[in-house]
């Protein structure tokens, strides 16, 4: 069976060529033909458009069932909107994408769709993404004799795809439905596409999961045994994901994936300080530690210089007493042998038949980040840190005698499971754990104060969680490219701006990112005039605020709350300020009409379409929480006059 199996991953490991060098040249289809596949396109949005009516789009099975076909529409639209022929065959591949597309909604609207759920199949699926309401694609392949209706749970592989700079929608859809190849595992495999080529950060990420949620809503899957794995770019977001959410799965398994920034780019000189911590973020070396919690098999060909990676992970794991199991090719370049790939898979398949630790069966967790984008694993969860972008980390140990041994460097707060120890020891003091919070609440927090450690009463626990001081929490903790993770939505004022130069540039930014968030992440941004902004909006969005207080309306109610002063001549930062003609402010706060939410000003995703057309190793934050930026520049480029990051309590530090 595994050999078989191996046949099914054939596509993965060998994508990666297409990884390198830049976007190939165009091989356009002759006008008639260009002219007869924009007429069959619209054919498929009428129907789409038709089907988006039926009363059975209301349920959750009909919400699934349209994405499916929804996806096709979407995938014929970017690659004739945006010319994507890569290749002479990209015609053929857009032509019979779009009939799968068509004969998918002819059998939704006749209530007979056929696609889903076959045994030993691939086929594509989609959902609509909370980032931007886009529809998404992810393949899935099916192991023999799988049913919705069984009882079973059946373990589940996540697979990344190496970069590809000439796959999109269509090609990626194309390429999982035209054998519909047969499988022999005991699994079920999940292809994520993951809005392309972006080491599956940002909106990729958040797609991750979403996707992996997704198949859940169709699928039983055993929630122990879910395996992570991929190569190249593929395996830089293994390296990613599986570092920091080591609690998620059975095994990790990145193959030739680059692990930090100055090593895989060779770069010598240090950049900015806001920059350079903000790499802290994505770095996976910074994050070795966490592999204690999660077995860990890579891979590297011999002649690969991003064999790199897998060693320097193993190293510095190694310096931290934790093992990770590296494979390597021999005489191998960027691509796996037969033999190693046979033992990699062997290794994968034996975790998730162990299966991961069930929750609060880990006797002992070992887990560090520098951000609390990443705060949890298993039954730890880190709240609240002193210094941001720092290390912080918390070992804790389960003892015979049922409580638990905690130490924690660079951390103010933290929870617990409730049910994980009868006492929790830190700093040689002994605090109660079940017993806490008048035992009401199914965590325990613990907070440190001026005289050491204090466990947390009930009633202040549920102070606590609402985050009263605005402190840096979890999905709260900036830097500005944070804020894209989630639903957003973009705001343009109506309104006079109190500067010419300032409502310019601005306008600018939000086209800008309007284009590259369209051709890289792959969706539009939501964009509303400020005037038609309601409460609902604010409880439900990141706000992304273009203009300035006379400009826009909703930041003229807020602007007063922020950190910063703003007139219509000077933006004052602390101790400095700078004059509006010359200068923009970017900006990322928890929103004041809604502190569960950010607030963002003037800026989109801070890296450039030249990152993005680069390595993946630069998609990380340029601007940290605030930044001036100078207003008049030449085209395409950019110079930041000051940029920070804001404290654990969102204020500029006293440096």
């Amino acid at each position: 069976m595994l050999r078989r199996c191996l046949l099914l991953l054939t596509c993965l490991f060998t994508m990666s060529f297409l990884e390198r060098g830049q976007v190939n040249a165009q091989h356009p289809p002759a006008p008639e033909v260009l002219h007869q596949l924009e007429r069959q396109h619209l054919a498929l949005r009428a129907g789409v458009e038709e089907l988006r009516q039926l009363p059975l789009m209301e349920t959750r099975s009909g919400r699934h069932l349209f994405a499916d076909v929804a996806i096709f529409e979407k995938a014929a639209e970017w690659m004739l909107r945006h010319e994507e022929f890569y290749q002479p065959a990209y015609i053929d591949q857009l032509s019979a994408v779009i009939e799968l597309g068509r004969k998918r909604a002819e059998q939704l609207r006749n209530g007979r769709p056929y696609w889903g759920g076959v045994s030993g199949k691939s086929y594509v699926c989609g959902f609509v993404s909370r980032v931007d309401g886009s529809v998404q694609p992810y393949a899935l392949t099916l192991p023999e004799g799988i049913s919705p209706a069984d009882s079973k749970r059946w373990p589940l592989h996540v697979v990344l795809h190496g970069r590809a700079n000439e796959m999109n929608e269509v090609n990626f859809i194309f390429r999982h439905e035209k054998d519909a190849r047969a499988s022999a595992a005991d699994w079920i495999q999940l292809d994520v596409y993951g809005r392309g080529s972006n080491a599956y950060r940002w909106a990729g990420e958040t797609d991750v999961f979403e996707a992996i949620a997704d198949v859940k809503s169709r699928f039983r899957i055993d929630e122990n045994r879910v395996t992570l794995h991929g190569f190249s770019m593929g395996g830089a977001g293994a390296w990613h994901l599986g570092m920091h959410y080591p609690h998620i799965w059975s095994s990790v398994g990145p193959g030739a994936g680059f692990v930090d920034f100055y090593k895989y780019q060779k770069k010598m000189e240090q950049l900015p300080l806001w920059q350079h911590r903000s790499l802290g973020i994505y770095d996976a070396v910074d994050y070795a530690l966490n592999a204690s919690n999660v077995p860990v098999c890579t891979y590297g060909g011999e002649l690969d210089p991003q064999l790199l990676a897998s060693t320097t992970m193993r190293d510095a794991a190694a310096e931290l007493g934790v093992s990770i199991k590296v494979i390597i090719g021999p005489g191998m370049g960027h691509k796996f042998d037969e033999a190693s790939l046979r033992e990699f898979m062997a290794f994968h398949i034996e975790k998730s038949a162990a299966g991961k630790p069930m929750f609060n069966e880990r006797r002992e967790i070992r887990f560090t980040t520098r951000t609390l984008r990443y705060n949890s694993c298993d039954w730890v969860t880190i709240e609240e840190v002193e210094q941001v972008y720092e290390p912080s980390t918390i070992e804790a140990r389960i003892q015979d005698d049922g409580t638990v041994q905690i130490s924690a460097q660079n951390v103010s707060a933290f929870r617990v499971s409730r049910d994980i120890a009868e006492e929790v020891k830190i700093e040689g003091k002994r605090l109660p754990c079940r017993s806490a919070a008048d035992g009401l609440l199914p965590d325990v927090y613990y907070q440190r104060g001026s005289e050491g450690w204090d466990v947390v009463g009930y009633a202040e626990s549920r102070a606590f969680s609402g985050n009263p001081e605005r402190h840096k929490r979890h999905g709260l903790q900036g830097p500005i490219d944070d804020a894209f993770m989630d639903s957003f939505l973009c705001v343009r004022g109506t309104g006079t701006a109190w500067s010419s130069e300032t409502q310019a540039w601005s306008d600018q930014i939000r086209e800008q990112f309007s284009k590259d968030f369209d051709f890289w992440m792959r969706g539009r941004i939501p964009v509303i005039d400020d005037r038609s902004v309601t409460d609902e909006m604010i409880a439900d969005n990141n706000i992304i605020l273009f203009g300035d207080p006379g400009s826009n309306s909703v930041l003229s109610k807020l602007v007063g709350e922020l950190p910063i002063e703003w007139t219509k001549e000077l933006i004052q930062a602390g101790n400095q300020e700078w004059s509006t003609s010359e200068a923009g402010l970017s900006l990322i706060y928890p929103n004041p009409l809604n502190p569960r939410r950010y607030v963002v000003i003037n800026s989109g995703y801070t890296m450039t379409a030249a990152d993005f057309k680069s390595s993946n190793a630069w998609l990380f934050p340029r601007l940290g929480d605030i930044a001036i930026r100078r207003l008049k520049v030449q085209a395409g480029e950019e110079e930041i006059l000051w940029a920070e990051h804001f404290d654990s309590s969102w204020k500029l530090p006293s440096r």
